[in-house]
């Protein structure tokens, strides 16, 4: 599971809204366990979910949501918690 917390960005530009929310591909989620935890903690819709859960089985990864270290890092934490593995860069 990843578990990176920060890029080679720097911190102050992170905090200012630069961060990407990244999960990537794994061989233990379901479709459905990734999308229902992307409506849940990130707030998609269905569909958007599905999108992004095609996206992070097909190329390895998806960003899913952007926003200041702030506002990702609880959701990141969340993701986490539900088995995803995830980061923020």
């Amino acid at each position: 599971m990843k578990t990176k917390l920060y890029s080679k960005e720097s911190a102050q530009e992170q905090l200012v809204g630069k961060c990407d929310l990244i999960v990537y591909n794994d061989d233990v989620n379901t479709f459905d366990h990734v999308i229902e935890t992307l409506v849940e903690v990130c707030g998609h819709e269905y569909l958007q979910a599905v999108q992004c859960a095609h996206l992070i089985h097909n190329t390895g990864k998806c960003g899913v949501k952007r926003g200041s270290l702030e506002e990702l890092k609880p959701k990141w934490e969340a993701l986490l918690d539900k088995g995803l593995s995830s980061a923020i860069e």
